[in-house]
């Protein structure tokens, strides 16, 4: 790769959610804007190798990307008959559909409210973020736009990520667009009294991003189709999360997720065997779980404690790093993992944290005592057809000398289960018990 080739790929990476954010605020049309960037970067490989890579790239891409979208404007200007104003930096352009509340005082006051000055160039990227996880959009459609807008994805690419074809991404990605457009969602930062509100919708987005990149590495890279791409997603939703705990410094549930991002992706690399068998936590290679992410979502942890205003992430990353700090398993402090899990379920309660609580009783008081918690919230329909349940309750019933009914539950869990990993690691604990797996 030539030097200014290399030199646009890197500007891809830094700067396309930032190239993109400043043309959807001017111009409110997100595909404008992404057309505006694309053709940035395509100029860029075009001019770089013959005029030299800029000293600020990001910039330069900007200001090129910006007098594209001026040009598209011009033009509809002309066809259509419609005034435009210049889409020059600090300018704004009153693109088709318009909403009421996109004023640019209004939009500015905002910033101001969350702390940025309209000249912060990090101001875009946090607009950026905010409109694609807004609530009023379905949460799938969320997620995709999150990923095509801030990292520069392809829709094919996002669609591998999702194992979905191409052309329902593409649908999803369109309908989204649509939903901003008809329903007049401004391109800023909320104002105070909405911010705590659009923040958990936010860090919702990139939590389910990470999550269905991190189930990935308990799966057989090899035998799973798009299990490399979903891998992905773990490190492509750390990324974001950094971004949005640094954009949102008064925010300390932003750096608790990052925290518990980073805790739980740290133990990646010990999740599956090299037979393709997930492994549980007890189950992992310590050895193997990267200390220095560890010793970054410590840190991070503690400087969102400092804030002394905990939240569900915040403690979802303690107990998360109360597992990081012991040696082996045996170590590990359950009394103070128990004590963790009913503050989540006082902030944030569900029946998965109810199911996660009942290990840690488990551990604490007994396998009797753990079968009693997982009972109490068995019947709960969110946990219909929710394999972890039923392989819960089967390990518990081993470990309580009743091998013949942990058989019984892991059938069940094995007519559920819908992860390659997982199924390989209940056919194994079904094969120990001497039960034949289900035809």
């Amino acid at each position: 790769m030539t030097a200014p080739a290399a030199a646009v790929e890197d500007a891809f990476r830094a700067e396309w959610g930032r190239v993109l954010g400043a043309v959807a605020r001017a111009t409110g049309d997100l595909d404008l804007a992404e057309e505006s960037a694309q053709e940035a970067f395509a100029t860029a490989l075009r001019t770089w190798s013959r005029d030299g890579v800029p000293d600020r790239p990001g910039a330069w891409l900007t200001t090129t990307a910006r007098r594209h979208a001026l040009d598209v404007l011009r033009r509809r200007r002309v066809e259509a008959d419609k005034s435009v104003t210049a889409a020059r930096r600090g300018e704004r352009v009153d693109g088709p559909g318009r909403a009421a509340d996109r004023v640019h005082d209004e939009v500015e006051r905002g910033l101001d409210d969350a702390g940025w000055s309209p000249d912060d160039p990090d101001g875009d990227l946090v607009r950026l973020l905010f409109t694609c996880c807004h609530p009023a959009l379905p949460l799938d459609g969320r997620v995709a736009l999150t990923l095509r807008s801030l990292t520069g994805m392809t829709t094919g690419q996002v669609a591998r990520a999702f194992l979905v074809p191409e052309a329902t991404m593409s649908q999803r990605l369109v309908r989204t667009k649509r939903r901003i457009r008809a329903t007049g969602i401004a391109f800023r930062v909320p104002p105070p009294g909405l911010l705590a509100e659009r923040t958990d919708a936010v860090l919702g987005v990139l939590y389910v991003l990470f999550t269905e990149g991190y189930d990935a590495w308990a799966e057989p890279a090899g035998d799973v189709e798009g299990c490399a791409e979903r891998r992905a997603l773990a490190d492509d939703a750390v990324r974001l999360t950094r971004l949005a705990a640094r954009l949102l410094p008064r925010e300390p549930e932003a750096r608790g997720l990052l925290a518990l991002m980073l805790l739980q992706h740290a133990r990646r690399d010990a999740r599956s065997g090299d037979d393709g068998v997930a492994r549980t936590l007890a189950e992992q290679d310590r050895s193997r779980w990267r200390r220095d992410e560890i010793d970054e979502g410590l840190a991070v942890l503690d400087a969102a404690l400092a804030a002394r205003r905990p939240g569900p992430y915040q403690v979802q990353a303690a107990i998360a790093a109360l597992h990081c700090r012991a040696a082996t398993a045996g170590e590990t402090d359950w009394a103070e993992v128990l004590a963790l899990y009913d503050v989540l379920l006082d902030l944030a309660p569900s029946p998965v944290v109810a199911l996660n609580r009942a290990v840690a009783v488990a551990e604490v008081q007994g396998a009797e005592a753990g079968l009693v918690a997982v009972d109490a919230v068995a019947q709960d329909p969110a946990l219909a057809g929710y394999h972890l349940l039923p392989a819960l309750r089967a390990d518990l019933l081993t470990r309580a000398g009743r091998p013949a009914d942990a058989v019984v539950e892991l059938r069940r869990a094995l007519d559920q289960v819908d992860r390659e990993g997982d199924r390989r690691l209940l056919r194994a604990r079904l094969a120990a018990l001497g039960g034949a797996p289900p035809a």
